[in-house]
């Protein structure tokens, strides 16, 4: 497990090694997480601090999730200054998954356009 320090702050994340295929697949089974993801993958490398996504939960719900998907490995969050900011571990997946984070977003923009609602 590594740790991010900027600004005196840490939040640990794990190796590319230690990232289990199980703790990814939850982390996405969540539609809250999974929404956090897919603007993250549309966003296409951009750190993006929390409150650019609009989540209709609680603060602390929200940092739930967050704190699942970067522990998980699915996501880095970082300090800059006083905004944490998030950004998809596209390589780290691909290179571990090959495939299954293209596949899983496909299938979720896919049931975002059956059910007529951005999830």
């Amino acid at each position: 497990m590594t740790t991010a320090t900027t600004s005196g702050r840490t939040l640990a994340h794990p190796e590319p090694a230690d990232i289990r295929l199980e703790a990814v697949l939850h982390a996405l089974a969540d539609p809250m997480r999974m929404r956090v993801v897919r603007e993250l993958a549309r966003e296409d490398g951009a750190e993006l601090s929390c409150s650019y996504f609009a989540l209709p939960v609680t603060k602390s719900t929200s940092t739930h999730h967050f704190r699942v998907l970067r522990e998980s490995g699915v996501i880095r969050q970082i300090y800059r200054g006083t905004a944490k900011l998030s950004v998809l571990r596209r390589d780290d997946l691909d290179t571990l998954f090959p495939g299954l984070l293209d596949s899983v977003l496909a299938a979720a923009t896919r049931e975002a356009e059956r059910l007529g609602a951005d999830t």
